[in-house]
This record gives C-alpha cells, structure tokens and sequence, in this order.
C-alpha cells in the first residue's frame, strides 16, 4: 500500500513528448474496472490500443500517472509507464486532437454534448452484413446522435472514405471499439449518453459481440438469439437494421420500465 501522504518515487520528463500507461487488470473485482477507466477519464487521458492511455508528457501528468500505476498495482493489476516519441502509426497533432476532444467534451445530463459537433444527415459507412454492434450502433445513431442519419455498407477491402462520411464499426473508425469497449459504448461515451437503460443495452451488445461474458445479464442469450435470426434470414443490410431498430426500441422501453 502507498501512504496517502507519501508522494510516489517517480521519474523525471524528459524530452519526449508523451507518456504511456500500460495496464492489465484482474478479472476481479468487476468494479475495479470502472473504476480505473474513469480515473483515467478524469486524468484527460485518451486510449490509444485496448488498455495503452496517453498524456502529454509533463511534470503533473507525470505524477498522475505514477499514482495511478500504484493504485493498480495494489488492487493486484500490473502496469508500466513509459515517455516516449511516435515514429509510425499516428503522429503528434492527431494525439493532440484526442487529448483536445476528451478536454473539450462537457456532459449535459440526458443530452449528448459532442452530438452537436455532428452535421445532421451524415452519412454513416460501417462493414456490410451487418450483426449486434453494427445494428446497435446504427439504431443508437439514429435515435439520438443525428436522427436524419443515412447509412452505407460496404467491403472494407475495397473502401475508399469519402469526405465528410463518418464511419463506426470499421478499421480506422471514427467510432470503433476502443481499449474493452464495443463500438455501442463507445459511441455512449463519447457522447456522454447517461441513461442507465441504454448503459444495460451496453451491457448485452458487449457481451454478445466480445464473447468475453463480461456483465452476464440473464436476457443476453435470448437477445443474442433473436438477432442471429434477423442476421440469418433477412438479406439486406438495410432491412435488418429495420427490423433490429425495432428490436432496440422494444429493448430500450424493458430497461426503463426495469430500471431506477
């Protein structure tokens, strides 16, 4: 355990220009998750591969991040804290531009803040044959992220992006799976959608689309089911978003007439 009152051995910034947090968690206790995802979320950092978070490299980031690579450790977790440079694979304005979202994003109770940032009638480009985080996402999409929302699907071996399209679902996504979560949360975090009832819809599509049994919600299998029946047998992409969007609508008035 680290005293409280004791600051933690750290080092010293260097010149390069970011710092990492590796991490691992146990699979237990299942709060503890939560729990360090939005410690981080508080610290501004930003995720850039499953569990690998960035800050800029400096001398209170450092600190917040030496502290934090304590409270993993003493909750049974292992991590690492690295300084380093990009040499391939991103470059320093487009980690900026995360820091600068994450900084940027206020929530507003019901309501997601970053959806105004959205031009209304987007066209939003996932993978065709479309299954749970896909149709999830679209029906999120369209419910509450821009509602005049249009949809295209394509082969991601023949996908050129088209400017001003938004994509989700996809490799190189605006909107993807980000550190554990599925495509659906994180569309909910980014733009900061609170209702617990679409936080349990969360919960059902990440368990069917990582097969990782995460939350375990009793209704999954059945969920899983009826959707692996529209993806089976309805053919097109745009009708198996019809049919699912109706789907998640019966699904979204469950939760809130189960839920506090």
């Amino acid at each position: 355990m680290v005293d409280a009152d004791e600051a933690p051995t750290q080092a010293t910034p260097s010149e390069h220009g970011w710092l990492l947090l590796i991490h691992q968690l146990p699979p237990k206790p299942d709060y503890l998750r939560v729990k360090i995802r939005r410690r981080l979320k508080g610290l501004g950092a930003v995720v850039l591969k499953n569990t690998v978070y960035v800050l800029p490299n400096g001398e209170e980031q450092l600190e917040d991040f030496t502290w934090l690579v304590r409270e993993i450790e003493g909750a049974g977790g292992s991590a690492m804290l690295c300084q380093a440079d990009f040499l391939e694979g991103i470059t320093d304005r487009e980690i900026e531009a995360l820091l600068e979202a994450e900084a940027t994003t206020t929530p507003v109770p019901g309501v997601g803040a970053a959806i105004a940032a959205i031009r209304p009638g987007s066209t939003w480009v996932t993978r065709a044959n479309v299954f749970v985080d896909r149709m999830a996402s679209a029906w999120l999409i369209r419910k509450l992220i821009d509602p005049s929302a249009t949809f295209r699907f394509v082969a991601t071996t023949r996908y050129e992006p088209r400017e001003g399209e938004l994509r989700f679902d996809m490799f190189e996504a605006e909107y993807t799976h980000v550190g554990e979560d599925c495509t659906f949360e994180t569309l909910l975090r980014r733009f900061d959608l609170t209702d617990p009832a679409l936080r349990a819809i969360g919960d059902v599509v990440h368990d069917i689309d990582c097969k990782d049994d995460l939350h375990r919600r009793p209704e999954t299998t059945g969920i899983a089911a009826l959707l692996r029946g529209i993806a089976t047998g309805v053919p097109t992409d745009d009708a198996r978003l019809e049919r699912g969007f109706v789907v998640f609508d019966d699904l979204l008035s469950f939760y809130r007439g189960q839920l506090p």
